[in-house]
């Protein structure tokens, strides 16, 4: 049977010569991407060969490290604007970004003041990934007390009681990957499950 390929696919195809592009363009190798972003070398390699389909997962982290918007990594697809319109918004005293449109996995950068140290878990259904993107955040998960610094991930079920914030010593970024039930992400980049999904 024959696939039409349409403008999202067309658009996936060119994410692995621009990875890689971007990638030569830093002077990195992929052993020091693979130390950066905790994504497998051979999943590296896979990606900008185009024998792995990118993800959300796997390209923000990557994003991150070649410090270049996601857009840079993915392009255009050829019909309407694929632009997201990056509006702030403050919640609770935090500054939010939303990174996708609305429906499914919900990406955000959130910025969050010195001052928002006091713990208020709480819990609710879906699942949540966080990644440290500046400054240190004290993440409260049931009865754990973390400290994540710059570079560093967690991942948990938000039906445990949660909070992060800052730790007091300074403003904190954060990328937050938000998934409702049955939406959960996979981030173990070894995995190759998500292959045989697509």
């Amino acid at each position: 049977m024959e696939t039409q390929v349409g403008p999202v696919a067309a658009a996936l195809e060119t994410v692995g010569p621009r990875l890689r592009r971007v990638r030569e363009q830093r002077g990195l190798t992929l052993t020091e991407v693979a130390q950066t972003t905790g994504i497998s070398k051979s999943t590296l390699s896979r990606l900008e060969n185009g024998q792995r389909r990118p993800s959300l997962e796997l390209l923000l982290p990557l994003a991150t490290t070649y410090r270049v918007p996601l857009d840079d990594l993915v392009g255009a697809p050829e019909v309407g604007d694929p632009r997201i319109r990056l509006k702030p918004r403050r919640v609770n005293g935090r500054t939010v970004l939303p990174l996708t449109g609305p429906g499914g996995i919900q990406a955000w950068k959130i910025v969050i003041p010195r001052g928002l140290s006091d713990p208020e878990p709480r819990a609710h259904d879906g699942f949540e990934w966080l990644y440290v993107l500046s400054g240190r955040m004290r993440l409260v998960l049931g009865s754990q007390d973390l400290v994540l610094g710059v570079g560093e991930a967690a991942e948990f079920d938000t039906q445990v009681p949660h909070w992060f914030g800052s730790t007091g010593e300074g403003p904190v970024e954060v990328l937050s990957i938000f998934g409702r039930p049955g939406e959960r992400m996979h981030l173990h980049a070894e995995h190759d499950m998500m292959d045989s999904a697509h």
